[in-house]
């Protein structure tokens, strides 16, 4: 079938019918249809709307004072109310990423030889991504999500939502989405690997460093889980109306895709490759202060006004992820030679709050986020940009199949929010 021109009959047909929707269809309620609608599912002050109780993990960010006031605090995660700093700080020792999906599918940290036996067990069955049928989608992520449907297909006890069949299906995924993310004839060769070394292996094709390792074992951890957000939601909502493991994990992927949750790592590798084109020495601040306020102003940059890496929902101080991320980054940008990019990105550190609030007084204080480090990461690490949303799905998988088995099992009602029709 012939290709249809930009100029034929029919695109000028769908442009008028187009453009008659946005006339006729735009949403502009009054104050009065607003009153009491949060639109994103957020309360006036940023905040989540709650629609539930969870175990499996808590943001912090503000603390209440005796008086009642709430005051911003130095940011911090938990998972299953331990500290992601306490597990961090075992980095090297221990697989970090193995130990934090235990701990968030199960409530506690293992013993030394239940984790030795889960990473064995999660290593064996990692070519339970062999064969997936994955399309031919030029997006990655895409595939992904088709070949988790899959896996729907290979399951004798796909639908089963008893408590032990959740908790081996959230084994397999696990255990499969390192494969599902990166297609290979060697999967069985990982078997005894743990995930981070696995990865590494199968995208540089050979044995990688520990020092490799120790660093992607901890960016997976740390992106283990993240309590409420877009595709977590996506994933609780799915699973409420009573759907498979297998449809709630493609959905959250799909989530997870969007430029605005996941897909922003990518927004700021691109804005680091803008700004080191445009300035020359990252460290000079007027210049770099310039080129962020030629950003704001949608002069640089993607025209959108945004700073990439910068804020959060929760975090106004910091974000732990990005604390952390940045301590075990700097010594490897300098050994890698990935010293101006690394400069550029703690010059969007440092300087682009005070720039925010001198252009757009007002709003509130913002701090660097998890996406700010975890792109040049993976880069120095040997990723192309294009893999840097997908890790970040084989790392949220667990905290994705926890939340998954606390609806499943302890909420019990489908998730229904409601819309207010203002025609």
């Amino acid at each position: 079938m012939a290709s249809v021109s930009a100029h034929t009959p029919l695109r000028e047909a769908m442009q008028a019918l187009t453009n008659e929707y946005l006339d006729r269809c735009a949403l502009r309620p009054t104050p009065e249809q607003m009153d009491g609608v949060k639109r994103g599912l957020r309360n006036p002050d940023g905040t989540g709307v709650l629609a539930g109780v969870t175990r499996v993990s808590q943001v912090v960010g503000t603390r209440q004072r005796p008086d009642g006031s709430i005051e911003a605090i130095p940011g911090r995660l938990l998972y299953r109310g331990i500290d992601i700093e306490e597990l961090a700080s075992h980095a090297g020792t221990r697989p970090l990423f193995e130990e934090a999906c235990w701990l968030l599918l199960l409530g506690r940290l293992p013993t030394g030889e239940e984790l030795r036996e889960f990473c064995e067990t999660i290593s064996r069955r990692r070519t339970l991504a062999e064969g997936l049928d994955t399309g031919t989608s030029p997006d990655r992520m895409n595939r992904m999500a088709r070949a988790v449907l899959a896996m729907h297909d290979r399951d004798d006890n796909a639908d089963s939502l008893a408590p032990v069949n959740l908790l081996r299906q959230s084994f397999d995924l696990i255990a499969a989405m390192p494969g599902i993310m990166l297609p290979s004839p060697f999967l069985a060769e990982t078997a005894g690997l743990s995930t981070a070394a696995a990865i590494l292996a199968l995208s540089q094709g050979k044995r990688p460093t520990k020092e490799e390792v120790d660093l992607l074992d901890l960016c997976l951890m740390l992106h283990a889980d993240h309590s409420s957000n877009c595709s977590t939601f996506a994933c609780r909502v799915i699973s409420s109306s009573g759907a498979d493991s297998y449809a709630a994990i493609s959905g959250a992927i799909g989530a997870l895709k969007g430029h605005k949750h996941g897909g922003a790592n990518r927004s700021v590798a691109r804005q680091m490759q803008e700004i080191l084109a445009a300035v020359d020495d990252p460290t000079d601040e007027a210049a770099m202060r310039d080129y962020l306020g030629r950003v704001l102003e949608r002069r640089a940059g993607d025209g959108t006004g945004l700073i990439y890496g910068l804020g959060h929902a929760v975090y106004t101080i910091s974000d732990p992820r990005a604390v952390l991320l940045k301590q075990m980054a700097a010594p490897l940008a300098a050994k890698k030679g990935f010293g101006r990019e690394f400069a550029a990105l703690e010059a969007v550190e440092h300087l682009g709050p005070a720039v925010l609030a001198e252009r757009r007084p007002g709003g509130k204080p913002v701090c660097a986020n998890v996406d700010l480090y975890s792109g040049l990461i993976y880069r120095m690490l040997g990723f192309p940009d294009e893999l840097i949303t997908p890790l970040f799905a084989v790392a949220r998988t667990p905290g994705w199949c926890a939340n998954r088995m606390e609806e499943v099992l302890f909420s019990g009602r489908i998730i229904r929010p409601g819309y207010r029709f203002i025609g």
